[in-house]
């Protein structure tokens, strides 16, 4: 992570283009039927219990059975493969796009993402801070737990088998936690955000400057 953050560049990004385009892919190969088309609003799963489930986009048949993809996020239906109606895809084919209007807290979190030090899940699986940094977190705060490269900092827990997932990244403090304990976590999606220590005051500016600007724009 560079010193030299142009923060008027990131900001001119978000001002100019705040949103998250969200690519929906076929889950596996089946005839597509579309159920929304471009420009229509589609909503994610919502309510207090989640009980509310999305909005349907398409509908995959494989074999006779028939199975609909709702949105897991709010937004516009900004790009449709339409040329894919009535036709069988493969696993994979990308299907549309959503363009999903960020929040400040969003904006913050995706900035975040390209100033710290990302450090992935190598596997599908569901993850647990090891024991020993689940100490230091409840004895402190997250972000003044320390890390470096070879430290045993995770539990990979896959097929009841439980792997330590050792750290690699810079040196620094832990930032940001991406994953839940216990919760599947995809290969290659963020576990945590490394920021080195002598980093934190310009973090906190970015997130500052960000606050600022957004409470000015709203």
């Amino acid at each position: 992570m560079s010193e030299e953050i142009d923060f008027d560049e990131i900001l001119r990004k978000y001002h100019s283009d705040p949103y998250e385009y969200v690519d929906i892919y076929a889950s596996h190969t089946g005839k597509i039927r579309f159920l929304v088309k471009e420009g229509d609003d589609v909503d994610a799963v919502s309510g207090e219990w989640r009980h509310i489930p999305g909005t349907v986009l398409f509908e995959i048949t494989r074999e006779r059975n028939p199975q609909k993809v709702t949105a897991t996020t709010n937004g516009v239906v900004s790009t449709l493969r339409d040329e894919f109606e009535g036709r069988f895809v493969e696993a994979g084919e990308k299907l549309m796009t959503i363009r999903h209007p960020l929040k400040k807290k969003e904006i913050i979190e995706s900035i975040l993402k390209e100033v710290l030090s990302i450090f992935p899940a190598p596997e599908r699986a569901k993850y647990f801070f090891s024991p020993d940094v689940q100490s230091r977190i409840e004895k402190k705060e997250v972000r003044e737990v320390s890390v470096k490269p070879g430290d045993d900092i995770i539990i990979m827990s896959l097929m009841k088998r439980d792997t330590p997932v050792y750290y690699s990244g810079v040196q620094g403090v832990i930032h940001s936690v991406y994953f839940k304990p216990g919760v599947s976590v995809d290969q290659g999606a963020p576990l945590i955000g490394v920021c080195p220590s002598g980093k934190l005051p310009i973090i906190k500016k970015i997130i500052n400057k960000v606050k600022a600007e957004w409470d000015k724009k709203d």
